[in-house]
């Protein structure tokens, strides 16, 4: 048997100590509270007719009934399916029929949505004092969750994620992280997403984990000094944000902090890094892969050979990643030679919900993942990440890869942040362009002639476009397609 919530039974009987904050509601949870209150939402949901197996949508705003509701879906053997609150109902709807839900978990707004048997959350207090419900018996590849891909290259799919890779994660998350009793850790990350793992895992080693329902700059920063954390979540544009103020003594306790999501340019890690002496857990993973339950990773013991900035590191425990053919699969590259990047071990998911044909596409009979993005493997197996396989663009046979343009040009001081895509060319089939957010004013020539100082020439932008804001998923992951899909017209 292996129910993933059983961790809370664990702590509970040994712990009593607070290991979950949420400043928007001042309200702090020990694990027999988060415990007895899973265990009600767990008996409500049984009394609704969710048996193991079924499918239950949660729709809800970053919060504790968020989490819960999560723990009590895989405390009873049933496989949840988070989702977004900025979805819209044709997205949720999609879901919905793509995974025959049973049911979803929402509140009075949600409630009005959707065309679904609903289960609304009112008060979390009614929970509270519940008498705890015994787990499901759940073996290591029973699914617990389906995590819908972003859609980035066309409808979302659904990762067929186990309590088996849950456990793998959660044990290589507070590996990395070296997760301790006595750490405050400060999360930003999205419910709706596999980054919530990290909290599953902070939760796991009894560390205090606060709860950022929606992230500021001037809340993230007042409760690093007020709380006194020691771990660190962010993202590639909070990091950026952090170069651009003087923080230090905000951050003075913190002693990592996690990127992921996206490439983070080596110059603002290295202005990150020389500016707060903070190291940066660059962490590389898929939604398919649970964050880095198979995965690769730089850690603080590793800077003093990760000089250059740009590595995501090696393998975590367990995990393994080789370099492929992009075109054939069974060919496996050499050092420095770029490719696909293929990742295996025990966090893989099982495959894609009702897509066969896109399982067999990814998921290779020999338990290596495709994940559709391209790197390379240097001489000490650190693995360096150029860009994702579907947003090449192909020139007139030149292959032109965005992140490496993006990284030469992100170095120009006339711009703050810059997105190459692709669009159509009636005579070279695509050309590159960029969506630029200037510091000041436009200056596209400057641009270009910065371009041509840095670049190849088939690599440099054929048009500039400005923006005021680039479209990311949860504000972190860039959508290149919605760019194309714009500009193409």
């Amino acid at each position: 048997m292996l129910n993933i919530t059983t961790f809370l039974d664990a702590n509970s009987y040994r712990l009593d100590k607070d290991v979950l904050y949420c400043p928007s509601i001042d309200e702090k949870y020990n694990s027999l509270t988060i415990l007895k209150t899973v265990s009600g939402i767990g008996r409500e949901l049984m009394k609704r007719g969710i048996e193991k197996g079924d499918r239950v949508l949660i729709y809800l705003e970053n919060s504790p009934e968020y989490l819960f509701s999560l723990f009590a879906l895989w405390r009873i053997g049933a496989i949840a399916i988070p989702t977004n609150r900025i979805y819209t109902a044709n997205e949720l709807q999609y879901m919905i029929e793509d995974s025959a839900a049973k049911l979803i978990i929402t509140d009075k707004e949600g409630e009005s949505i959707l065309e679904v048997d609903s289960f609304v959350i009112e008060n979390l207090d009614d929970y509270k004092s519940s008498e705890i419900l015994p787990p499901a018996n759940t073996k290591w590849d029973d699914l617990c969750q389906l995590q819908y891909t972003s859609g980035t290259t066309g409808k979302p799919k659904g990762s067929m994620l186990t309590h088996g890779n849950y456990y793998s994660a959660i044990h290589n998350e507070c590996d990395v992280l070296g997760l301790k009793q006595s750490d405050v850790f400060l999360g930003i990350y999205p419910m709706a997403h596999v980054g919530l793992s990290w909290a599953i895992a902070a939760l796991r080693s009894a560390s205090l984990y606060i709860m950022m329902e929606q992230y500021n700059i001037d809340d993230y920063l007042r409760l690093c000094r007020e709380e006194e954390v020691t771990v660190l979540t962010g993202m590639p544009p909070v990091i950026h944000s952090l170069t651009n103020i003087d923080a230090r003594q905000d951050l003075k306790t913190v002693r990592e902090i996690i990127s992921g999501g996206g490439p983070l340019h080596r110059k603002i890690w290295k202005k990150f890094y020389q500016t707060y002496h903070i190291p940066i857990i660059n962490a590389y993973g898929l939604s398919e892969t649970i964050v880095i339950g198979t995965g690769t990773v730089i850690r603080p013991e590793d800077y003093l050979t990760a000089d250059r900035y740009e590595s995501v590191g090696h393998p975590v425990c367990f995990s393994e990643v080789k370099i492929v053919d992009e075109l054939d699969s069974s060919r496996e590259m050499k050092k420095y030679e770029t490719g696909e990047i293929a990742l295996r071990g025990p966090a893989i998911a099982k495959g894609y919900w009702g897509n066969e044909e896109a399982t067999k596409e990814a998921f290779l009979e020999d338990g290596w993942f495709l994940t559709g993005d391209v790197g390379y493997l240097d001489d000490d197996n650190r693995l360096f990440i150029t860009d994702r396989k579907k947003d090449m663009i192909v020139m007139s046979g030149w292959k032109i890869y965005p992140t490496e343009v993006e990284e030469e040009l992100i170095k120009c001081p006339l711009i703050e942040e810059i997105a190459v895509f692709s669009i159509s060319h009636e005579h070279k089939g695509e050309i590159p362009v960029a969506a630029v957010i200037w510091k000041n004013e436009n200056d596209e020539e400057g641009l270009i002639e910065f371009a041509k100082e840095n670049l190849s020439r088939y690599k440099i932008p054929r048009k500039i476009f400005t923006v005021n804001e680039l479209p990311r998923v949860n504000g972190w992951k860039l959508l290149r397609r919605k760019l194309k899909e714009k500009y193409s017209q």
